[in-house]
């Protein structure tokens, strides 16, 4: 009885096995691009950020963890705003191979 015990033991310990390695295992962090129309320097773009950023611990990312910010500064110009929407596009495209 005893051996036959241990046997049992010892296979349900090797199934579960795989199980506790997969759960252990870390996501790839997602990427998240902001495009922010504030100067960098100005108190309330940083605070907007800040806001941003919270709401997104609140939703259970954590930068570095599972998540990777991307932030740019358009410092209301034009310009400078579709050059940095489209150095976040092709950072996206990139990420999931579509480039």
């Amino acid at each position: 009885m005893r051996r036959r015990d241990f046997i049992i033991g010892g296979m349900t310990s090797c199934a579960a096995w795989p199980l506790a390695a997969r759960a252990q295992q870390r996501e790839k962090p997602r990427r998240v691009g902001v495009l922010m129309n504030r100067p960098a320097d100005q108190d309330e773009g940083q605070t907007r950020y800040a806001a941003f950023l919270q709401g997104l611990q609140e939703a259970g990312w954590a930068v570095g963890r599972n998540a990777r910010v991307d932030v740019r500064w358009g410092a209301n110009n034009a310009d400078a705003e579709r050059k940095y929407a489209a150095e976040l596009l092709a950072h996206a495209r990139c990420d999931r191979g579509l480039w």
